[in-house]
């Protein structure tokens, strides 16, 4: 925004009270105002003609239809729209998203999937076999991370909402059970979002932690933020940023010396790291073989090898779990309860995980695994082979990767004109490839470190080149005004919904 770099510095040491101030201060000014107005506007454009590009070659619809349309001219239009779409991950370009992708695979999925497309968990007299999937998902999940008899849990929409529901009963916990009126978490700086979105859903404040030089929850940090009111710690297996796994051992028997929870979120690695184990890999314990560990989220919809909208929150004890649930006894409506946020859930991802996890197995699983680590390994050796990169880190799979002499997201954005799907991350700038199955195939993890060399190359020849989202995570990643940068996000929230 035109401001010079040393006073970026300085204004990013500032308190985050002050700061906030002073971006407060600095809006109220027209000229100040009608700038990053402009700059928004310039930004938006560019973010939809990218977001939207249908608009030129299907119909759009803003009202109903007068007459409802033919159904096979409405398929033959999504089939189309799936065409156009699937290529790219189809063809290992996408960095996760797409976790396992084998077209017979699929098609068995999506036949489990329609076979329940009308069921409702939320009405077990009618779906009884919806409660059996959730059950026995649960039951595999839990024996997979080391649970015995008593550990329990639910099926949720995803990662996000499996650590929502974790946080919630925490507070809901630490307020009964210990009297604790101000619950508060404590998390690595490098703790998914979803931490931060229980923050402001359910006002439990987040202290977040700094950590260590290897990009790991730093423990003795994490120990000296722990106070009276801290109710739960958080560790990940592995972190999204960097892939790495926190001190878990380390800081859940902290936890539970000090008497307070402890949530392992294995949302990205909880599928990989036991069969990884398993293999002969050095994996540290992360899960319910630790006393301290009371609860972890998993996402099935990830390396569990489900359709999207599945995940596995799980407690060690029903005694836990039971500050997830809601119940209402006074309702005209008659007595209700739900065990997640949503009331009626849709009962096909669930039969469709069940169907999954059937299907792979333990050597299904272990052979994933393998695949994937192996091609991980071959990907992060040939990035570490690329003059002016590195790696953060000690990943295994999702790989993470900076330059200290060039722009990397503007190596990020020359890998998106080539076709690629990366993550963009900062604090500090780099990218990441999480590798799936679908990188395993024969020439991907060759053409991405190919194409990563010609872009390293370009940046390296071009360094005033800044196109695409290189300039708008620069912005991110320097400019102090935090709430400029979340009202750009929120620009791009709206672009999403524009018709």
């Amino acid at each position: 925004m035109g401001l010079k770099e040393s006073t970026l510095k300085m204004l990013g040491r500032l308190n985050p009270k002050i700061l906030s101030t002073i971006e407060k201060s600095a809006q109220s000014i027209g000229p100040v105002r009608k700038k990053m107005d402009a700059e928004f506007e310039k930004i938006t454009e560019d973010m939809e003609k990218s977001m939207k590009p249908y608009r030129e070659r299907f119909d759009t619809h803003k009202c109903f239809p007068e007459a409802g349309r033919d159904r096979e001219e409405i398929l033959r239009e999504m089939e189309e729209l799936r065409d156009l779409e699937r290529s790219r991950w189809e063809a290992g370009y996408a960095s996760g998203a797409v976790y396992h992708g084998d077209p017979e695979f699929v098609d068995f999925l999506n036949r489990a999937y329609s076979l329940h497309s009308q069921s409702n968990p939320l009405h077990p007299d009618l779906w009884p076999s919806a409660s059996k999937f959730e059950s026995e998902i649960i039951s595999m999940t839990g024996n997979m991370l080391g649970g015995r008899d008593q550990v329990c849990g639910a099926i949720s929409s995803g990662g996000t909402e499996s650590i929502l529901l974790a946080m919630k009963a925490y507070r809901d916990w630490a307020i009964d059970k210990k009297g604790i009126t101000n619950p508060e978490m404590v998390a690595p700086t490098t703790a998914h979002a979803a931490f931060d979105k229980a923050s402001q859903y359910f006002n439990i404040p987040l202290i977040r932690v700094p950590v260590d030089d290897d990009f790991k929850a730093d423990v003795e940090a994490m120990r000296n933020a722990v106070t009276k009111n801290t109710a739960v710690l958080i560790g990940s297996a592995v972190s999204f940023p960097h892939g790495v796994i926190d001190p878990i051992p380390e800081l859940s028997e902290m936890a539970q010396e000090r008497g307070i929870g402890f949530h392992t979120d294995a949302c990205l690695g909880g599928f990989v790291l036991p069969w990884a184990k398993n293999l002969g890999y050095d994996i540290p314990d992360f899960d319910f073989s630790l006393p301290g560990v009371t609860s972890i989220s998993v996402d099935t919809h990830k390396y569990g090898y489900a359709p999207k909208g599945s995940s596995v929150i799980l407690y060690r004890n029903s005694d836990l779990r039971s500050y997830q649930f809601f119940a209402i006894t006074e309702w005209p409506g008659g007595l209700y309860c739900s065990p997640t946020f949503a009331g009626s859930r849709p009962g096909g991802p669930v039969a469709a995980c069940w169907a999954a996890l059937l299907a792979m197995g333990e050597k299904g699983y272990l052979d994933a695994t393998q695949h994937i680590l192996e091609t991980g390994e071959r990907i992060r050796i040939g990035i570490e082979g690329i003059e002016d990169l590195h790696v953060l880190g000690d990943p295994l799979w999702v790989i993470a990767f900076g330059s200290e002499t060039l722009d990397i997201y503007q190596i990020m954005e020359l890998m998106t004109q080539k076709g690629w799907s990366l993550n963009g991350l900062h604090h500090p700038p780099c990218v990441h490839l999480c590798v799936t199955l679908r990188h395993t195939e024969d020439g991907v993890a060759e053409k991405f470190l190919k194409d990563l060399k010609e872009s390293v190359e370009h940046v390296r020849n071009h360094p005033e080149e800044k196109t695409g989202s290189a300039p708008v995570y620069g912005m991110a990643a320097t400019l102090p005004f935090r709430g400029v940068v979340s009202d750009l996000l929120k620009k791009y929230l709206e672009v999403l919904y524009k018709t």
